[in-house]
């Protein structure tokens, strides 16, 4: 934690911790949107729960990740350095996925609300966050 001058107030720290990974959780939604072939928000919009799992799962995988890098690393720029490369590992993860499925295209799965492969989608973007996590802490 930081326990010097200003950060050392918990609500200062708390906020600043909470803001920081607001901003990276944004950033990593952006990029996960750049990497599905179908735009989360737009089909999250027009009711497709598979998209909304598989989003919610990246949500909270992503979150999940910042937590334990929080929780072990004691600079704000070890938590955001590490924070990201758990992020890039649940990229790599996805595209793993993708390609362990080759009878069938998950992106387009998931885009035509096909809720089994958005619940598996979700579960291993949360599965690995406990993975990618306890290996950074």
């Amino acid at each position: 934690m930081l326990n010097s001058g200003f950060w050392r107030y918990p609500i200062i720290e708390t906020a600043g911790y909470f803001s920081v990974v607001v901003l990276c959780l944004v950033v990593s939604m952006a990029l996960f949107e750049v990497v599905t072939k179908y735009k989360n928000w737009e089909e999250i919009k027009k009711g497709n729960v598979a998209v909304a799992l598989a989003t919610g799962g990246k949500i909270l995988g992503i979150c999940n990740i910042f937590r334990f890098s929080i929780a072990r690393h004691s600079t704000l720029s070890e938590m955001i350095g590490w924070g990201l490369f758990g992020f890039t590992l649940l990229i790599i993860a996805y595209f793993l996925f993708e390609f362990m499925t080759p009878r069938f295209n998950v992106d387009q799965e998931i885009a035509n609300d096909n809720r089994s492969v958005g619940f598996i989608s979700f579960t291993i973007s949360v599965g690995l966050s406990f993975v990618i996590g306890a290996s950074i802490a």
